[in-house]
This record gives C-alpha cells, structure tokens and sequence, in this order.
C-alpha cells in the first residue's frame, strides 16, 4: 500500500507539473511563433479520420496581423466581444447580463470574451464541465499575462471557424470571395464574423435571412464604436 500511495503521489505531481506548467511555456512560444494548430482543428482531423467523411477537411492558413483588413479585426470584436480593448480577459459586465436574463427566464447564453475563445480553441476540449471552464479561466488569464491584445486578436483571426472545415480569415476569404485578407471589405468581414456563433450551421457564402440580419447589425455596430480607429490603441 505505502509504494501505490507514493506512485498516485508521483503521478498526481506530475499532472499538476503538465497542467500549471506545461501551458505557459507553449502560451510564451507561441507570443512569436504561429501556431501549426489547435485543438479544435485536431479533434476535426480525428473526427474526418474516424468516420472516413468525403468533407474537405481542415484548411487552415496562418495570416500576419498587417495582411488582414483592418475592417475584419472590428467585425469580431464588434460581433463578439465589444469590451475586448478594455478588459483583462473577462467581461464582468457581460456576464452579469447573461445572469440575469437567465434569472428572467431566458437560455443562458455565452459571455465569452474573444481571450477565452482562443483559450478554449488552442488547448481544450469542447464541453461545459467545471474542470474545463477552470482551466479555460487559467489560461485566458496567462493569455492576458503574457501577449498583447494585437496578438490575442491576431491568433483568434486565424484559428477561429469561419465554416465547415475553414479556419482563419486568411482562408475564409480565399475561399468566399477568392481575394487576400487585406482586400475585405467592411461587408466582407461583417459577413464572416456573423457566421462566428455557429460556422458549421451559418453559412457566408449562402447566407440566410438571419446572417444578414447579423451583417446589418454588426456593421451598424462596427459605425457606432467609432470605425478602425476603436482598436488603433492595441
């Protein structure tokens, strides 16, 4: 019994060693280095291997932050998260509205900040779990910690999906309407961040009613924050 208490302890050690350690030293790597994937194009490359699909599978394309149009970084954060500029990775205001119209009856909603989308989507898996939101809050706090805003929304331009199988803005715009990223215009990039809350179901380049509701309200938004100029401080 003593040699199988010192063994669970050495293992238990060793995975709090992965689990605290292991992060910020890839989080600081990949401050410069671009990143080859994430988890959620993983779990897709395993999903297409498992059920042999016909579906083109993960295209992904790294983009520098000065090749993508300045009207693709206000789109998401005006569709995603407004307060990215001025938050330290959680928006306190944002959940405490998501709070309370659950407490009104309405479906709880997400009030995940663009940090947290880029933790959950380099190293988690999918899931509502306590363990998961734990380590996503880790994470996003590190993210903070070590890179700057430019280069939380630099690395959420590329690794977030833009459709089935499409990651990044340097892909999707390629893909949608066949131009570079820094070519997009301001209802180009309205468009693919409408897609954003569910890539798999909203579709760009055969929009519905709703995703074109979602363009005119983002663009709307986009005017009322101010233009490119909101994120010049970043």
């Amino acid at each position: 019994m003593p040699d199988m208490r010192r063994r669970l302890l050495r293992i238990g050690i060793a995975i709090v060693v992965l689990v605290v350690g292991v992060p910020p030293l890839a989080i600081l790597l990949l401050r410069w280095a671009p990143p080859l994937t994430s988890a959620v194009m993983l779990r897709e490359h395993a999903r297409s291997f498992l059920w042999r699909d016909k579906s083109p599978g993960v295209r992904y394309r790294w983009t520098e932050w000065n090749d993508i149009s300045p009207h693709a970084s206000l789109a998401v954060v005006a569709a995603e998260d407004q307060n990215f500029p001025r938050h330290s990775g959680f928006d306190v205001k944002a959940i405490e509205k998501a709070i309370q119209a659950h407490e009104r009856g309405r479906r709880l909603r997400g009030a995940s900040t663009i940090s947290q989308q880029v933790a959950k989507n380099l190293f988690l898996w999918s899931g509502r779990s306590f363990l998961r939101k734990g380590l996503e809050a880790y994470l996003t706090v590190l993210l903070e910690a070590i890179w700057p805003k430019r280069r939380i929304l630099e690395v959420y331009l590329n690794v977030a999906e833009m459709g089935p199988g499409i990651y990044g803005v340097g892909t999707a715009s390629r893909v949608y309407f066949n131009k570079r990223p820094s070519a997009l215009t301001p209802y180009e990039a309205a468009l693919l961040a409408a897609v954003l809350p569910n890539p798999k179901r909203l579709h760009a380049d055969r929009p519905s009613a709703y995703v074109h509701g979602r363009v005119s309200w983002i663009l709307g938004q986009m005017e009322q924050l101010g233009g490119r100029s909101y994120l010049s401080s970043i």
